[in-house]
């Protein structure tokens, strides 16, 4: 939706119609085009991620697309065209990550989740270099399970006792090992450690039971401070064999966070005030809870309850001279008295009623002393863009506005009461869920019933106002009787776009909120915005033109850029060339600017590719300084998800597990999956190969002598060791000469696949960096290195990720190596087609289509054709997906295989 700003008339206690017009020398007006300017120059990025399934197994593949879009214009991105997803383990590490270069706003790739992974709750991490401006709290950031049942011998299951002493709490886990088919491992040993918030609590060891049980008992002496953690347990098989199980401590403590929040930010004596309650239990979920508001001198004033997920609103008239606060009873039968903020004397209270469907009801109360003490201004406002203005007089306590819906687009709007001196003094979120801005998909021929390995051939049409439109469109089509969709919990784009990507915080259930439209769920979703933290307008600093410091800049291709120094001092004009072998053979050159800068832009690369950097001064003097830009790694947050982990990751999925093994254990047969088989201790009689990752043209290892790491661990430099140890090589200045071409030319150094040239000294590489070093003396070994191979070769390769966490390595003089992070092949996802010819193997797959780039044509047509698997059950397709306009699509159809 275009940007439109509306400047309210209105009247005291009545509502006229809206006139659009702006006032030119309007302070508030001033204050508007600064914020308008504030949002352009500053504005944000959200991401979502349309994942195929919500839970998966070792050995599947995560299958996804990236939407993303520009807070400011909420159009498909125009800023960043480069994505990084990460997938991050329970120990807040990063696992994978993927680097996917952005068309229009969308991207799609996947993780292979290979069986070298453990089963737990991993999270599925995306953002932009842009992005990383407004923190992590905005990144997308979703926790999934995956289960191991497919190269997974030990299961656990684990159920927490908690009882309480004083401020102590005291925890009794009991955690059961079986077999994958439930027979209990007996008589096992297991040692322990607990750890609360990554401190070490308690270590100890057990013998399983009867029942292949041990109890794990620990205390909690800081309940408020360590709430959850992880139990890391070993258990030794009958081989001897030691399987390692991290199990997750959701929580230690039984306590419930109650919190209050005034409307619009506070209480004002004589001023009738709504107040939203939320309560949240240790483990990070709602809760609900009952209670009643007494004040100062112990009369109850009213009772309250919370109705959804620990979250309700009751409404207060605070007297003068009086102090509030709130009895809450909890589900266990305990009592807690909270104080309530302590109302003003002076003030303003604002009041949103976003109940119904057609517009927004706005009430501004004041407090006596401020009558006809000059205008108030209400703005409205959504990602930057100012959609309302009107002044509000101030000639009686009450004034009233009523807003329409259809003026905004969807999403979170922020409602701010500025006072007559133009400072903001309360503000309120609404949210807007408008039909305008989506787009209506319809899958048409789709049969209410299908066969097993039936073809489902079907129409997909797309219109926004009954027009079609082209769009570009995600499709997952999964059984339910094998992926069982958790409907409140999903995300989806309407979520992620709409709601998450702009609050601060865990939100439970989100897809709750759009499953329907009635008054009880946009009341449960108004307590939600109550509640949770946003992204907030720092009013003062847009007032003062005072706009933070971009960091990150947008990406708009891969770059390799930097400086080149001579004595602390640009070098300019200096002659830079980028080689690479990784491959192909790649090579470019460019000159420095006037301070010593250099950029070679859009360069395309994939993974695994490492670069050289060579410079050089105008006059070919090599002594310089090269010093890469590179962007330091995000940091790894901890989840913020909390209400989403599960203890029992592999008992919560069993089922899906049991399906997953029919499918691999099919793949492996056909060749097309392979699995890690974990064999008992044997001695295997093979050399190991001595130089790994070695570009020798002859092949890793084959060479005259081979210097190893291992080989250096002791050495001052290459030339200290290769002296006198290689038989007819001799070293001068950093030089290896072969007798066996007479000693007048020195051996060429190629390293990492790079010829240095006849000047290069190989004392310029520390040891620390080399992996291997082959020596290929004259003859057949260099006969595949033609003339430059003449006088020998040194095959010198690094160590993979040596150097600094840049990731590249300074050769001085005037020469680096780079290994920066390149874009990931997504691959393809395999659907078999049934035609005549039948196919007596077994089909499995437990996502049974996906396709992230479906495109309507210009009629807002597209064909979807796939073939069923052998499981009878209720499939059920989702359809996500955007267009040029920024207008979003969900869809979900369900029909039967039988």
């Amino acid at each position: 939706m275009k940007k439109k700003l509306i400047i309210l008339s209105i009247a005291l206690l009545s509502i006229l119609s809206f006139s659009a017009f702006i006032i030119e020398d309007d302070p508030i007006t001033a204050l508007l085009k600064k914020l308008d300017e504030f949002s352009s120059k500053y504005a944000q990025e959200k991401v979502y991620l349309h994942i195929d399934k919500p839970y998966y197994a070792i050995g599947d593949n995560i299958w996804f697309k990236a939407y993303i879009v520009n807070s400011k214009t909420s159009l498909p991105s125009t800023l960043s065209k480069i994505l990084y997803v990460e997938l991050i383990n329970e120990k807040d590490s990063v696992k994978k990550q993927l680097k996917l270069p952005m068309e229009s706003g969308i991207a799609a790739g996947d993780f292979k989740l290979t069986d070298s992974l453990s089963e737990g709750n991993y999270r599925i991490r995306a953002y932009t270099q842009y992005m990383r401006n407004a923190g992590t709290e905005f990144f997308y950031d979703k926790t999934i399970k995956i289960g191991n049942s497919w190269a997974n011998k030990v299961f656990t299951k684990t159920n927490s006792v908690l009882s309480t002493e004083g401020n102590t709490e005291k925890v009794a886990t009991t955690i059961s090992f079986t077999s994958k088919d439930g027979v209990p491992y007996i008589n096992s040993n297991v040692a322990y450690e607990v750890q609360l918030s990554n401190r070490s609590v308690s270590k100890g060891k057990g013998v399983t039971n009867s029942k292949g049980e041990i109890v794990v008992n620990y205390t909690n002496n800081q309940p408020e401070v360590y709430k959850s953690g992880k139990i890391i347990a070993t258990i030794t098989l009958e081989n001897n064999k030691k399987i390692v199980k991290i199990i997750p401590i959701k929580t230690t403590s039984s306590t419930v966070d109650v919190q209050f929040f005034p409307e619009g930010g506070g209480l004002v004596e004589g001023l009738p005030t709504k107040i939203a309650v939320k309560a949240i239990n240790a483990n990070g979920l709602g809760q609900n809870i009952t209670g009643k508001i007494i004040d100062n001198e112990g009369t109850e004033i009213l009772s309250f309850e919370t109705t959804y997920l620990g979250m309700g609103s009751l409404i207060i008239n605070p007297l003068a001279g009086k102090t509030y606060s709130a009895k809450v009873k909890f589900d266990n039968g305990n009592e807690k008295t909270f104080p309530l903020p302590k109302p003003a004397t002076s003030g303003y209270v604002l009041s949103v009623n976003n109940t119904d469907t057609a517009k927004i009801a706005v009430k501004v109360y004041l407090s006596p002393d401020l009558i006809n003490k000059g205008e108030l201004i209400l703005v409205g406002q959504h990602n930057g863009n100012v959609y309302f203005s009107t002044k509000i007089p101030t000639g009686k306590q009450l004034v009233a506005v009523s807003i329409p819906k259809n003026e905004f687009p969807s999403g979170i709007v922020q409602i701010t009461l500025f006072s007559p001196e133009n400072l903001p003094v309360c503000e309120r979120l609404a949210f807007i869920n408008s039909v305008i801005d989506k787009i209506d998909v319809n899958v048409q021929n789709l049969n209410a019933s299908y066969d097993k390995r039936g073809n489902v051939s079907a129409n997909l049409t797309a219109t926004n106002t009954g027009k079609p439109l082209q769009g570009s469109f995600s499709i997952s089509v999964t059984n339910t009787a094998a992926v069982t969709p958790d409907l409140e919990n999903e995300s989806n784009i309407l979520t992620g776009l709409l709601l998450t990507s702009d609050l601060v915080g865990y939100v439970e259930k989100p897809n709750h909120y759009f499953l329907t439209n009635d008054l009880k769920t946009r009341i449960e979703l108004d307590n939600l915005l109550l509640t949770q933290g946003w992204r907030k307008i720092n009013w003062k600093s847009v007032a003062n033109g005072q706009f933070p410091a971009i960091t990150y800049q947008p990406e708009k291709g891969m770059n390799i850029s930097g400086t080149i120094t001579k004595g602390g001092k640009p070098v300019v004009n200096g002659k830079v060339a980028l080689f690479s072998n990784s491959g192909g053979f790649f090579a470019t050159d460019t000159v420095s600017d006037a301070n010593g800068r250099f950029n070679f832009k859009d360069i395309i690369f994939g993974d695994s590719v490492k670069f050289i950097v060579q410079a050089r001064t105008s006059k070919e003097n090599k002594n310089v300084e090269i010093n890469l830009d590179v962007q330091p790694a995000q940091i790894v947050t901890v989840n913020k998800n909390s209400g989403d982990i599960e203890v029992n990751v592999n008992e919560s999925m069993m089922e899906y597990l049991n399906q997953s093994d029919k499918y691999f254990n099919e793949q492996v047969k056909r060749g097309l999956l392979n699995r890690t088989i974990l064999l008992d201790e044997v001695k295997i009689v093979e050399k190991k190969n001595p130089a790994p990752n070695s570009s020798n043209l002859n092949g890793a290892g084959r060479a005259d002598y081979v210097v190893t790491a291992k080989d250096l661990e002791t050495a001052f430099s290459l030339s200290q060791y290769i002296q006198g140890r290689i038989a007819g090589v001799t070293v001068t200045n950093g030089q290896a000469f072969s007798m066996r071409a007479g000693g007048r030319s020195p051996m060429a150094i190629v390293l990492d696949g790079m010829n240095m040239g006849s000047e290069f000294s190989m004392d310029d590489i520390p040891v620390t960096d080399i992996e291997s070093v082959e020596v290929l003396k004259p003859g057949a070994n260099t006969a595949i290195y033609g003339s430059s191979g003449g006088s020998g070769v040194l095959v010198i390769t690094t160590k993979r990720g040596a150097g600094t966490e840049s990731n590249y390595s300074r050769y001085s003089p005037g020469i680096v190596t780079y290994s920066p992070k390149g874009y990931y092949p997504m691959r393809e996802f395999y659907s078999p087609k049934y035609t005549a010819t039948p196919d007596p193997k077994p089909d499995f797959r437990s996502t049974v289509y996906w396709n992230p780039h479906l495109v309507t044509d210009p009629t807002g047509k597209a064909n979807l054709n796939y073939f069923n698997t052998d499981q009878a059950g209720t499939y059920r397709i989702v359809i996500e997906g955007i267009d040029a306009e920024g207008n979003l699509a969900r869809k979900v159809v369900t029909y039967k295989v039988n």
